[in-house]
Formats: C-alpha cells, sequence, structure tokens
C-alpha cells in the first residue's frame, strides 16, 4: 500500500504501511473510530425509548418533549459540514479528540439534568460536538485505508455500525430505562467515549499544521443556517402541519440559503464544500444513497416499534430484541458485499439491488394485522431489509470518499453524515404526517370504539410502510441512473498511525 505523509507531520515520521505491526495498528484504529461512531448513532435513537421516563421525572409537557430529539437533530445536522472542513484544517485526530470529550461532558450534564432547559442543553452539546466526532471518524478510516480489500473490509465493518446503531440503540434503551434508569442512556455515553479516548491518545499520530487555509466563513453561515432552516422546517411540519407559516418560512428560507451556499462555494478561494466533492458521480450518487436510505429507514425504527409496543405490547427490551434478526442480517451483508460482490459488480447494481430488496422486505411489512406473528409478518421483512440496506450503507460510505484528496476527506466525509441526518428530518415529518393523514382517513364514518381506533393505528403503519417502500424503489431508480459500473477508488492515504 501507498502512503504520503499527512500535511504537515513531521519529516521524521515514515510511513509504517509495510510493518506488520503498522497492519495491526489500522485494525485497532479501526475499532476506536467503531466505537465513537456507534457512540453518535446509538445517540439517535437510545433516547426515545427513555423519554418517557424522562418527561415523568423531570415533569415537561408533551410539547416541550419533542425539543429532547430536536435540540440534538438542530446542532447535529447544521454543524457537520463545518465539523468535517475543521478536521480538515486542524487535524482529525485532535478534532476527533474533542468530539470525544465535548460529547462526553455533555452526556454526563444530560444524565444528570435536573430540569428540562438543562436536558435540552445537554442534548445540544451533544450535537455540536456530534458534528466535530462523526466526520472525523469517518475521514480518519478513509485515509487510514486505503489498500483495496483491506479497505472493503473496514468500510463494510464501519457500514454495519452506521446502519445497526440505531437498532441496538433501541434495545440498549430498553434495557438501561427498564433495569437501571432513563440517565443511563446518557451516562453509558461516557464508557464509550473514554475507551475510544484512550484508544485515539495511543493510536493517532499527532497532527503538526504548517499550512492553514482560510476558513470559508459567508459558506459556513449559509450553509449552517441552511441546514438549522430544513431540519426545524421538517421538524415543525410534524407538529404543526406542512402549511403552518413557520414551516413554509423555515422550508423555503432553507431552500433558498442552500443556493446562496452553492453559488458562494464556486467563488470563494478555499470553499467550505468543494463542488467537485459531490459532482463527482460515485459520491454524488452515495450521498443520495444514504440521504433515501435515512427517509425510508425511519419508517422502520418508528412506525414498526409503535406496532410491536402498542399492538403487540411487547416490553422495551423485547422490542429492542425483535430488532436483532434485522441487525444480523444488516451485519453480515455490510461485512461481505463490499469484498465480495462491489468488486464484481460494482457500485450501480449493488446500491439499486439494496434498495429493491429493502423494498421487498418493506411490502412485506404492509401485511401486518392486530393479531399477526412476529415470525411470519414481521421477521422477514426484518431480514429483507438488513441484507439489502446493509450492502447499500457500506457501498455508500466507501464510495462518499472514494478518490478524494485528503484535504476533503473531512468535509467529504460530513456531507454524507449530512445526507443521513437530514434524510432522518424529512423522513420524521413527512412519513409522521402520512400516518396522521392514514389514521384519520380511516376513522371518518366509523364509530370510534377501541376496535376501530386500534385499526387505524394498523392503517397509519401500513400506510407509511407502503410510502416507504415506494420511496426505496425511487431510490433504487435514481441510483442506477447516476452510479457508475466501476468499483470505487480509494482516497488518498496519508499517515495516522502513532509510533
Amino acid at each position: 500500500m501507498t502512503t504520503t505523509l499527512e500535511r504537515g507531520a513531521s519529516p521524521q515520521e515514515k510511513p509504517t504501511s509495510g510493518r506488520r505491526g503498522s497492519h495491526a495498528l489500522r485494525w485497532w484504529v479501526l475499532a476506536v473510530l467503531g466505537v465513537a461512531q456507534l457512540m453518535v448513532v446509538l445517540d439517535a435513537t437510545i433516547v426515545n425509548i427513555a423519554l418517557p421516563e424522562a418527561q415523568r421525572d423531570l415533569g415537561f409537557s408533551d410539547a416541550d418533549r419533542q425539543w429532547v430529539i430536536t435540540g440534538y437533530a438542530l446542532a447535529f445536522g447544521s454543524l457537520l459540514l463545518l465539523g468535517g472542513r475543521l478536521s480538515d484544517l486542524f487535524g482529525r485526530r485532535n478534532t476527533f479528540i474533542v468530539g470525544l470529550v465535548g460529547f462526553s461532558v455533555a452526556s454526563a450534564i444530560g444524565g444528570a439534568a435536573t430540569s428540562f432547559e438543562m436536558l435540552v442543553a445537554a442534548r445540544v452539546g451533544q450535537g455540536v460536538f456530534g458534528a466535530l466526532l462523526a466526520p472525523a471518524a469517518l475521514s480518519l478510516l478513509t485515509v487510514t485505508f486505503t489498500e483495496p480489500s483491506e479497505r472493503a473490509k473496514a468500510f463494510g465493518i464501519f457500514g454495519a455500525v452506521a446502519g445497526t446503531g440505531g437498532a441496538l440503540g433501541l434495545l440498549l434503551g430498553g434495557m438501561l430505562t427498564e433495569w437501571a434508569s432513563w440517565r443511563w442512556v446518557m451516562f453509558v455515553n461516557l464508557a464509550f467515549a473514554a475507551v475510544a479516548l484512550v484508544g485515539a491518545v495511543l493510536l493517532l499520530a499527532k497532527h503538526t499544521v504548517t499550512e492553514r487555509p482560510k476558513l470559508d466563513i459567508p459558506g459556513t453561515l449559509a450553509v449552517t443556517a441552511a441546514l438549522f432552516g430544513i431540519v426545524y422546517g421538517f421538524s415543525h411540519a410534524e407538529s404543526d402541519g406542512w402549511t403552518n407559516p413557520a414551516t413554509l418560512a423555515f422550508l423555503i428560507g432553507g431552500a433558498a440559503l442552500l443556493a446562496v451556499f452553492v453559488w458562494l462555494e464556486t467563488r470563494v478561494a478555499n470553499p467550505l464544500l468543494p463542488l467537485r466533492v459531490v459532482l463527482d458521480r460515485t459520491r454524488g450518487g452515495s450521498f443520495i444513497t444514504v440521504f433515501v436510505m435515512g427517509i425510508g429507514m425511519f419508517a422502520i425504527f418508528l412506525f414498526l416499534t409503535y406496532y410491536m409496543q402498542l399492538t403487540l405490547e411487547y416490553s422495551p427490551i423485547i422490542t429492542g430484541v425483535a430488532f436483532l434478526p434485522m441487525v444480523a442480517a444488516m451485519i453480515v451483508s455490510s461485512t461481505t458485499t463490499p469484498s465480495l460482490l462491489l468488486p464484481k459488480f460494482g457500485p450501480k447494481i449493488i446500491v439499486s439491488s439494496g434498495f429493491l430488496i429493502a423494498a421487498a422486505g418493506m411490502a412485506w411489512l404492509t401485511q401486518i394485522g392486530l393479531d399477526t406473528g412476529y415470525a411470519t409478518h414481521i421477521l422477514p421483512g426484518l431480514i429483507l431489509m438488513g441484507l439489502g440496506l446493509g450492502g447499500a450503507m457500506a457501498t455508500a460510505f466507501q464510495g462518499a470518499t472514494a478518490g478524494v484528496h485528503h484535504e476533503d476527506a473531512g468535509v467529504a466525509s460530513a456531507t454524507i453524515n449530512t445526507s443521513q441526518q437530514v434524510g432522518g428530518s424529512i423522513g420524521t415529518a413527512l412519513l409522521s404526517t402520512i400516518a396522521a393523514s392514514a389514521a384519520s382517513d380511516y376513522m371518518v364514518g366509523r364509530a370510534p370504539d377501541q376496535l376501530t381506533v386500534a385499526q387505524s393505528a394498523i392503517e397509519s403503519y401500513t400506510t407509511s410502510f407502503w410510502w416507504a417502500t415506494a420511496i426505496f424503489v425511487i431510490g433504487a431508480v435514481v441510483t442506477a441512473v447516476l452510479l457508475p459500473n466501476a468499483a470505487p477508488e480509494p482516497a488518498e492515504g496519508e499517515l495516522v498511525l502513532a509510533h
């Protein structure tokens, strides 16, 4: 494997790719990055299950409850691109460590929260430092693994963590809430952060900057405000509707600022997001893959959780265990597809086929009813979705940083995380609105007895599953058109291992 020194690294540091020790160290680096990524991904769902208990403990209203989720999403989604560029400018190791420490401090504050305001402030803090941590982790992976076979395995494992973290969060959140306290869904991050921090300090090389380009301040302000407006607009639509003046103002304003950002990036000397990063077919198609996946996967985790807990009366822990076959299928698919199938078939076939397999699994779930069984109506759909989404996710994460220069690795990594976050926000608002409308339509002309109300909930779930099926099919068509047949090229490597 050919490596180059990290820009600005000490000239005494020599590439170590030829040593057996360096080979082993790279896999330890993957373990450290995987732990950090799991912590960030878990946090998107682990709090959801603990929220009712936190609400009872701290005494906040149903209207305020959404801010525990939205506060994190707003900070994380709007600052990701900035976090990615900061990791390029100030060193990925430095940014990674700062993100870890900040995330763990915010988690400790959240676990010790004595008021609603303190909890929301902690969640916003988690989002801010998560926006530093997530792109730094993926960009470190990008520049550490550049040899094709190692890269395929590493991105498969990392993609499995990214894809299964949401489901594992449901299981872990249920266990901690039921067996300990809601506060432990925050405190558990301290254990993840401690392991990752020790590994980062011991394994990652220090970064000394000799040349630091100026930060694109106008672009940063424009895209941060744009992403804030878009994420908040969709969150507002979920609770207040699509025609609400505030919803429209934030969505239209966010879209307009995004257009301004693109215009700025073509004219500044040191753009926050160089357009070469997104205009490449492999990278652009990968960003779209994760964006569409973020929209559709929301239906799995939210509505299927509602169905199992409210209709089938599963406990939080049993609900989390019920998702494990999907996690297993996703791990198998994401760890084997990049090394075995991607070199033979290329990203076009892998990603589009993955979407179609996931669509078949989602369509299977539309057959659920008030008294259907897990083994016949839920399990097959979960396995199909795990197999389809796992392969597509791992391929997209690898393609998102394919052929990128090391000075752009951070912002490319941030872009794929942004795609996932914005896709999830859109999925939350869109599918929740569709589900609510389906339930209301079913009740028209029917007596509001217990059976009818229960059936209206089933109608809302199945309608959202049909829409998610259509979204996955559209994703298959779009990626089949955009993605090339050739396997993605590795990114430019650099020395990131400590000696």
